[in-house]
């Protein structure tokens, strides 16, 4: 399905099967889809919400496009500790075992950048708080393996969501893409989004 010559094209920047599922919720199609490879390596000092809107901004300027294109990140916080994307067993267990009984934050940012560069920013801030997990659910976790490249070690939108006590935001943002933000930003940029 093409857009017609005058409608306003869409590039995401994100190569995450779950943002571009997200989106189509908004009824919205990206024109083309080009992830944007950056250094995302948190400067040393960096504040979790300072480092989610510095990636999804670094992923929006670096996508070579002359259409809007629109990026996020999604980082999960443990006070001043950003969690790493897991990529391995032990980091995840790690992780599920620091998250393990408490709160935590995860932090979702768009940035959309018009073709003439000017750059518009949102970030959603949502708190979740797992239940107490027992070894033998961490364990059965790990062996599902939906851990795998998810900031801190889970993805809500998994069986994980049946270990979360209650969460405080934006679910989609928690799964990487706040849609009442994005719905926002898309709006003023000028998309018609009914």
């Amino acid at each position: 399905m093409s857009a017609p010559p005058s409608a306003k094209r869409l590039v995401l920047a994100s190569a995450s099967p779950r943002r571009r599922e997200l989106l189509a919720r908004l009824g919205v199609e990206p024109a083309a889809v080009t992830p944007a490879h950056i250094d995302e390596t948190p400067l040393k000092g960096e504040l979790p919400r300072d480092y989610a809107i510095r990636m999804a901004r670094e992923k929006a300027e670096a996508a070579e496009s002359e259409d809007h294109v629109l990026a996020g990140d999604t980082v999960v916080a443990a006070g001043r500790r950003i969690l790493p994307k897991a990529e391995d067993e032990a980091t995840a267990r790690k992780c599920l075992e620091l998250l393990s009984g408490r709160r935590h934050r995860v932090l979702s940012a768009i940035a959309l950048r018009a073709p003439d560069g000017k750059l518009r920013e949102k970030l959603s801030e949502t708190t979740v708080r797992f239940k107490r997990l027992s070894v033998e659910e961490i364990d059965a976790y790990i062996a599902s393996g939906e851990w795998h490249g998810k900031a801190g070690g889970y993805a809500i939108q998994g069986a994980a969501e049946g270990l979360i006590a209650w969460i405080e935001g934006s679910h989609s943002g928690v799964v990487g893409l706040p849609l009442f933000e994005t719905r926002a930003l898309l709006k003023a940029a000028g998309f018609d989004l009914g």
